[in-house]
């Protein structure tokens, strides 16, 4: 039993030897070199791109969740909105899994500041229900939403500063459905206080939304006492098409319930493609490092011929030779994985803390590339670095067992 490690021991050696001697052939040493690098760029590229990918998705889903809801129930054809929603909240708030539940008015707006005019879209809401900690009041940057009690308008930091409204200016807000006169649809205005403004950190919600009381969004809109959405929180958002099931059976046929996944499908399986090309095309950096491994191995067993008829006349066995060079390539693949990792992550580190690689908000929604590398990466990154590895060191390996220790030694 003591023996076989002892074996081992021996074959790992001679691996290590043969990788630190000085060659008579230079370019074995430089494509070895070369290996190592590729395996280490290939395992830096792939660790760097999934952390952009895994960043921008964590990023946009935090920024999306963090002020929209997680299922939202809607009427299935346009009509008069939502009449018993206080009932209906109830009972949805009811649901298991439901952390939360709160009616909402939405519409659009043109918001009209000393600056400039621009179209927004209002929602109305209960005060009480955004001032917890999964509500809007987490994002107020300037005022408070409790100033909403009073009629009043809290704007995205972004469309407040576009419009020049600040915290207490006054703002016209004109809703273009407006009244129904003789002579037609005529837009209505209204001046309201700003009572705050906030931030997400999502361009489109920082730039294009505001909130107001639910009793100020329906006389805007000139409704009665209903709303046009009811909006569920949850527990484990992987549990959002169980609930929304749930809660189309305790709404009604009138009412459908949609989830964050659906609302948002485009964009993330956008960056679930992104990912899998991404994982392809830097794949085949390791595939390269791999030809390059095997190369190296070839023309070192042609340079070792010699040493290895002679172990073999000692005594070695073929499966021990095979090993040799076995080693050598796991040696090689492991030496650049190792590198890679440490490259990878550290860069990531830096990037993500400095913001390195900043965008344009408007285009990208994201003031900066997020980086966020997770560990389980790592792991499958590396095994598949060194399998591929492995996989290189077969051919050149078992051809190494075929020499003939006579035939070798012959004219030696």
């Amino acid at each position: 039993m003591a023996a076989e490690p002892l074996r081992h021991r021996f074959e790992f050696f001679i691996a290590l030897r043969y990788l630190k001697a000085k060659r008579k052939q230079a370019v074995i040493s430089i494509i070895t070199v070369i290996s190592v690098a590729g395996v280490a760029a290939g395992v830096m590229a792939l660790v760097v791109a999934l952390a952009i990918n895994n960043g921008f998705r964590n990023t946009l889903q935090r920024n999306l969740l963090g002020a929209t809801a997680h299922v939202t129930i809607l009427e299935k054809e346009p009509g008069y909105g939502i009449k018993d929603w206080e009932g209906l909240t109830g009972k949805l708030r009811g649901l298991p899994h439901v952390t939360s539940a709160a009616p909402s008015l939405y519409g659009s707006v043109f918001v009209v500041g000393p600056m400039q005019s621009q179209g927004a879209s209002v929602k109305g809401v209960l005060v009480d229900s955004e001032l917890g900690s999964e509500g809007l009041g987490r994002y107020m940057k300037e005022g408070s939403l409790g100033a909403l009690s009073q009629p009043g308008i809290v704007l995205g930091s972004k469309l407040a500063a576009r419009t020049g409204l600040p915290h207490n200016s006054l703002a016209t807000v004109i809703i273009p459905q407006g009244e129904l006169t003789p002579l037609g649809m005529v837009p209505t205005r209204e001046r309201l206080r700003v009572a705050g403004t906030f931030e997400t950190g999502f361009f489109d919600l920082d730039a294009e939304w505001a909130f107001t009381s639910l009793e100020t969004a329906q006389r805007l809109f000139g409704l009665s006492d209903v709303v046009n959405a009811v909006e569920l929180r949850i527990d484990s958002l992987d549990r959002a098409p169980e609930v929304a099931a749930a809660a189309e059976a305790v709404a009604g046929p009138e009412l459908a319930a949609t989830t964050w996944m659906e609302q948002n499908r485009q964009t993330f399986t956008a960056l679930r493609m992104e990912k899998i090309v991404t994982v392809i095309t830097i794949g085949l950096i390791e595939l390269v490092a791999a030809l390059n491994i095997l190369t190296a191995l070839v023309m070192m067993v042609m340079e070792k011929s010699r040493d290895i008829a002679v172990l073999m006349s000692m005594g070695a066995r073929r499966e021990q030779i095979r090993r040799i060079f076995l080693y050598q390539g796991l040696l090689i693949g492991s030496v650049g994985t190792a590198l890679g990792l440490v490259v990878g992550y550290s860069l990531c580190f830096l990037a993500n803390r400095y913001r390195w690689i900043s965008l344009n908000e408007e285009v990208y929604s994201l003031g900066f590339v997020p980086f966020e590398p997770r560990w389980v990466d790592g792991i499958w990154i590396a095994a598949a670095a060194i399998l591929v590895s492995y996989l290189a060191t077969l051919y050149p390996s078992r051809s190494a067992t075929r020499i003939a220790p006579a035939e070798a030694l012959r004219y030696e």
